[in-house]
């Protein structure tokens, strides 16, 4: 009988070489990276997780840290602790928490300059006329008012002194920046001797033209972002969004209580957004958790279904115990499905009913994994149906759970993300050389 194993006629010397010349080729074409990803969060999420954890703002960067991380709000350390996964070195930075940031500092001896009492009130009377200048016909002061609100702002002082002596600190192959419009253009120019790749991350509604210069690539998830990035001659991939699996065991399981919930921020780039909802909560049950309620008029229905706002583990649980979810894209996606919630609500095992977009059958499919509306009526209809058959909806929310789990996680994209990056290093290497 034939082996199935291939009989060498090599020395057992020159075998033993031979595999640890390919562990030693496996190992330089994996060559461990290390990442530095720069983020920021809203102030009210940060005045919620001091509330939730007193005395944290005293406590050591790494404990405040690893409560940032345990909050899983936005993507906590979905990237870095994947990518640590893949055998890289990563570390985040929330660059607007003054306690984590000014921790970091005084371990590792950074001073900074501290707002003098003239400097807080020169900064407050600036707001104030900046309030002013957003009225006609003083809008048109608001160019002239901002430069000098940031050459008085306390918080730009040590913001960019902390942030530029950790990027020094850290050297990083590559540098994400997840807030392109809120950590400046010019400082990160001055930060990349330090940097071996600067890469931008956006989904969002997009900072000023000449804010986007100096990166050497951009991801974002929406495609037509990509294109207009194209179109300034800049170098753009798709990188889409994901569900991070270890969300699960932390979740409390009390059976789906909530008929119809919506978890999302109704701010002025959502218009779109509060016109649908406005149409859902006039007739429905439909609960609302989210920011930005208080922009919204009187009148409006979604008030009488405002439930409060969700941070992080609260809002999965939400999500987990919604018979199902809606999703409404922000006006920048136009026809294109991305955000975050595609992946948050299916991964929970929550039925999805989310606006049909032209690439939804790429990551799920309709009808099947997830169910899409194209009018603010037919989602009605959709919430009616499902509410009346259990047996379909559930089967769709675990399609829509275990495709979820099977292709988007934050470790697939860890990995897609390695495998872009590793391209843009080679060709700059080979360009130098």
């Amino acid at each position: 009988m034939p082996s199935i194993f291939h009989r060498s006629s090599r020395s057992p010397a020159a075998s033993n070489w031979s595999v640890r010349a390919a562990r030693r080729l496996i190992k330089e074409e994996t060559k461990s990276m290390r990442f530095l990803i720069l983020n920021t969060d809203y102030p009210e999420f940060l005045h919620w997780l001091y509330a939730q954890h007193l005395g944290l703002e005293n406590q050591s960067y790494g404990e405040q840290m690893r409560a940032r991380a345990e909050s899983l709000f936005g993507v906590a350390d979905f990237y870095s602790s994947n990518l640590r996964r893949l055998g890289h070195e990563a570390h985040d930075v929330h660059a607007n928490n003054e306690f984590m940031q000014k921790a970091w500092a005084r371990e590792h001896g950074i001073r900074f300059e501290e707002p003098t009492r003239l400097h807080r009130e020169w900064r407050r009377a600036l707001q104030q006329s900046r309030r002013l200048a957003a009225r006609a016909p003083l809008r048109y002061l608001k160019p002239l008012l901002r430069p000098a609100l940031r050459s008085l702002d306390g918080q730009h002082a040590w913001f960019y002194a902390i942030l530029a002596a950790q990027i020094r600190s850290y050297k990083p192959d590559v540098l994400i920046n997840q807030v392109m419009g809120g950590i400046g253009n010019r400082f990160l120019r001055e930060m990349k001797p330090y940097v071996g790749l600067l890469v931008g991350q956006i989904a969002s509604p997009l900072p000023r033209e000449e804010e986007l210069t100096g990166y050497d690539l951009v991801i974002s998830s929406l495609p037509n972002l990509i294109e207009y990035f194209h179109g300034l001659g800049m170098a753009s991939e798709l990188s889409r969004f994901a569900f991070e699996p270890a969300v699960l065991p932390r979740l409390r399981h009390r059976g789906q209580d909530i008929p119809v919930s919506f978890v999302g921020s109704l701010s002025r780039a959502h218009r779109a957004r509060v016109r649908f909802l406005e149409h859902l909560c006039s007739s429905l049950d439909v609960r609302v958790w989210g920011n930005g309620v208080d922009g919204l008029p009187q009148r409006s229905p979604i008030r009488s279904r405002y439930m409060g706002t969700a941070w992080g583990i609260e809002m999965y649980q939400i999500l987990q115990a919604s018979k199902m979810t809606l999703n409404h894209h922000i006006g920048i996606a136009e026809s294109y499905a991305n955000n975050m919630r595609l992946y948050e609500a299916t991964g929970v095992g929550t039925l999805l009913i989310t606006d049909w977009k032209v690439n939804l059958h790429e990551v799920f499919e309709p009808g099947r994994e997830v169910v899409a509306y194209r009018s603010p009526e037919e989602c009605a209809e959709m919430i009616e149906y499902y509410l009346d058959h259990d047996g379909e909806r559930q089967a769709v929310a675990r399609a829509g759970q275990s495709r979820t789990l099977r292709e988007h996680t934050y470790y697939h994209r860890a990995g897609e993300l390695v495998g872009i990056v590793e391209r843009y290093l080679s060709h700059r290497s080979t360009v130098i050389h």
